[in-house]
């Protein structure tokens, strides 16, 4: 490697000249690499005009770099055609070089603003925001998902006022997001659900209790199981339990500490926890019932890492949890057994896959920090690029 490669960090160019203007550098250099038709691949050539091309380069410390290169119009004596030189590093019609776009691109990513990185540099914030999308784009292409992935994670998280909510396609097994599509409705989602690639191969899909999403899936997907996701399920009946305790002692129920022990897991409270809960169930029988019937279908729910059979064992419990809720008194939890037997199936999946939408929930948060770093994004296209680059 020769001095003025190292220096420029470019192949094949040889420093003619250096200059100091306030605080950027004039770099002159000239080109010493074999220079060939770009048609035809002939080297027999015929220098027709010659001009320059300032460029700007990647910063040295707090100093600006123009490379300044002699450049030369060629004629191709083989095909008769004409072009202008083209150099390694350097796109043709750019103002400035890739490793400075480069450089722009890496301090966008790492948190300096447009606006501020612009006045650094001294570009323009649209400038900053091009050189941005062109290494999202050349990112986003080389990470392509391709087909769908055989262990799929869906669910929805808000995007703005105006385009209201998107869905997000997480590689549960990569721990990666596959694609983020505006829309949760199966209106929307219809278009590209139909031209997704490998449907055929998705095995698995996680999802909350959407029928919305467990119908797009049951279509679109014919080879993949659904399962719920744990986190939702357990959510939904410790919800449901504590609408019913507000029923039965609406003046218990507005007691902050009661609150946070009630919807705790009981392997989860201390004795002295335990003891207080102990002391309130003696005047409270009723919530005492409630409280262990909710504990016992939590306790069958977070069963996991079971076999076949030991799911068939599991399968009576469950339903004799359901039909038990159907048919008690209280609105709330006769909803609830209503729901948990429309999916009754995709439930009892939970025992033999492990696999969850925490990872999916866990993007959403990704998702959100981008979101406030840009002050909100008005082009969906933009976020889905962001979204598919960072989170992948």
């Amino acid at each position: 490697m020769t001095d003025s490669e190292t220096l420029i960090g470019l192949p094949d160019f040889q420093i003619t000249a250096m200059e100091k203007v306030g605080r950027t550098v004039m770099i002159s250099a000239s080109y010493t690499g074999t220079v060939s038709c770009p048609a035809c691949g002939s080297t027999r050539l015929r220098m027709k005009d010659r001009y320059q091309r300032k460029l700007r380069h990647e910063s040295w410390g707090t100093r600006h770099c123009v490379l300044i290169l002699k450049a030369h119009k060629w004629r191709c004596q083989d095909c008769r055609k004409y072009f202008r030189q083209q150099f390694p590093g350097i796109l043709k019609g750019q103002h400035a070089t890739e490793a400075f776009r480069r450089q722009v691109f890496q301090d966008h990513w790492d948190g300096i603003n447009r606006s501020r990185l612009g006045k650094r540099e001294g570009i323009g914030a649209a400038t900053v925001e091009r050189h941005f999308q062109h290494f999202l784009r050349r990112q986003a292409a080389e990470r392509d998902g391709g087909e769908c992935p055989r262990v799929l994670g869906i669910d929805e998280h808000f995007f703005s006022r105006r385009h209201g909510f998107a869905t997000t396609f997480c590689d549960l097994a990569r721990h990666k997001v596959y694609d983020v599509v505006r829309g949760r409705s199966e209106v929307s989602l219809e278009n590209y659900l139909s031209r997704l690639r490998g449907k055929d191969r998705v095995r698995v899909i996680c999802m909350d209790l959407s029928s919305t999403y467990r119908a797009i899936a049951r279509k679109h997907f014919p080879n993949a199981m659904i399962v719920t996701d744990r986190f939702h399920v357990i959510r939904l009946i410790g919800q449901q339990f504590l609408a019913v305790w507000r029923t039965l002692d609406p003046a218990g129920s507005k007691n902050r500490g009661l609150l946070s022990l009630m919807r705790r897991h009981g392997d989860n409270l201390t004795p002295a926890q335990n003891a207080t809960l102990a002391r309130y169930f003696e005047q409270n029988p009723a919530v005492q019932i409630l409280y262990e019937e909710r504990e016992q279908i939590w306790k069958l729910l977070l069963l996991r890492h079971r076999n076949a059979r030991a799911c068939r064992r599991l399968v009576p419990a469950l339903l004799h949890h359901i039909h038990q809720l159907r048919n008690c008194g209280f609105a709330p939890l006769q909803s609830l057994g209503e729901t948990l037997d429309s999916w009754k199936q995709e439930i009892a999946r939970m025992w033999r896959f492990t696999r969850n939408n925490g990872i999916t929930e866990g993007f959403h948060t990704k998702m959100e920090v981008l979101q406030r770093q840009a002050y909100g994004f008005r082009n969906f296209d933009n976020y889905r690029l962001r979204v598919v680059v960072m989170c992948s």
